[in-house]
């Protein structure tokens, strides 16, 4: 059974931090694609960023500089360090995985930047 368990989630201020986690089991970790979406209310679903299996990453262009996705194999694990919050990053953020051509998702966790 694959499971993603995000946590890190919370309010801050504008210009604050938060670092997202995501721990993956039931899954080949070093074979799978990971990365983040997030959606606000009455907004589309946008990735946010992802990291290969190599290591490579890609962002969203409103997120570029800010955010940092990274991966640590040890753990299964998957990070989004965001920096430099906005209003507008407020969302619920979900992990997701992509291995053996499935792709499976997190619960969510809300991310809630205060003005």
């Amino acid at each position: 059974q694959v499971q993603l368990v995000e946590s890190g989630g919370g309010l801050v201020q504008a210009g604050g931090s938060l670092r997202l986690s995501c721990a993956a089991s039931g899954i080949i970790f070093s074979d799978s694609v990971m990365g983040w979406y997030r959606q606000a209310p009455g907004k589309q679903r946008e990735l946010v960023a992802r990291i290969s299996t190599g290591g490579t990453t890609d962002y969203a262009d409103s997120v570029k500089g800010r955010f940092t996705i990274s991966r640590e194999h040890a753990k299964n694990t998957v990070y989004l360090q965001m920096s430099s919050l906005k209003p507008e990053d407020t969302a619920v953020y979900s992990c997701y995985a992509i291995y053996n051509s499935r792709i499976f998702w997190g619960q969510g966790t809300q991310v809630t930047v205060s003005s």
